[in-house]
């Protein structure tokens, strides 16, 4: 018996000891193809691992739907780990589509990096002094000039990880914005953050990268010394994330902000 009736499916375990003993019990109760072969993927472990399997996604180019089980710590974005079931609980799945992020970072020697964000591009400081940020928005200067220590732009399925823990607002699924967030914003000082229709381009230049420097964070991708940063959404990097009906990705979100 497949995993999925009507696709070919691929099992996915991060090392941790949980994750691999819940791959052995699946194998030995059902069958999976190679990741080449497969059309759907099947992914055990935690968050981490899960952004982790859709980054080498996006390099490789296959955008495989993945329906993930917990065997980590949070799993805010993996479904509950049971053996029994599988194939009906994939079939009965719920399915979501979670555009990137594009950061396109241009470091302070010239050279453009371009990543894919499925949580946050992040801006932090490197050094004990405040990075100093220009924001622009659609060629327009929204912001001449923002002392902090850095800022963010979190999609929909990230609002709730780095962008949350920065005070910043959680966004629905399906909500077309993304959240600008300043983290530990010395002036303005009154200057929560934004937020921006994800349709534009949200551009952030760094005032005197030289002597006050700022690395760009895309996900878990650092790229050091940028002199500025172009953010925005990449709709034809869109990624699909099953979950169970009972446990779906928008009802968590919208449930999150409830949570004390």
């Amino acid at each position: 018996m497949t995993a999925n009736a009507d696709r070919p499916t691929a099992l996915l375990a991060s090392p941790a000891e949980a994750a691999q003993a819940a791959e052995a019990m699946l194998r030995e109760r059902y069958d999976f193809v190679p990741l080449e072969k497969a059309e759907l993927i099947i992914a055990l472990g935690g968050d981490g691992f899960l952004l982790q399997t859709l980054h080498e996604m996006l390099d490789q180019g296959r955008l495989l739907p993945i329906f993930g089980m917990n065997r980590g710590t949070v799993g805010f974005l993996m479904n509950e780990w049971r053996l029994d079931g599988l194939r009906e609980r994939v079939n009965g799945a719920k399915s979501f589509k979670v555009a990137p992020l594009r950061m396109i970072a241009t470091r302070t020697d010239g050279e453009k990096i371009s990543r894919a964000a499925i949580n946050e591009v992040s801006l932090l400081r490197e050094t004990r002094q405040a990075a100093w940020i220009e924001i622009s928005v659609n060629g327009r200067l929204v912001l001449p000039q923002l002392i902090c220590d850095g800022i963010l732009a979190a999609t929909p399925a990230g609002s709730t990880a780095y962008n949350l823990s920065a005070q910043g607002p959680i966004l629905p699924l399906g909500s077309n914005l993304v959240a600008l967030t300043p983290i530990s914003p010395f002036r303005p000082r009154r200057w929560r953050g934004a937020l921006i229709p994800d349709d534009l381009t949200i551009l952030l230049r760094v005032v005197d990268p030289l002597k006050r420097p700022v690395s760009a964070v895309a996900d878990q991708h650092e790229v050091r010394d940028v002199a500025q940063v172009e953010v925005r959404v990449d709709r034809s990097l869109e990624l699909v994330l099953l979950f169970d009906p009972e446990h779906a990705l928008d009802e968590r979100i919208t449930m999150e902000q409830f949570t004390a």
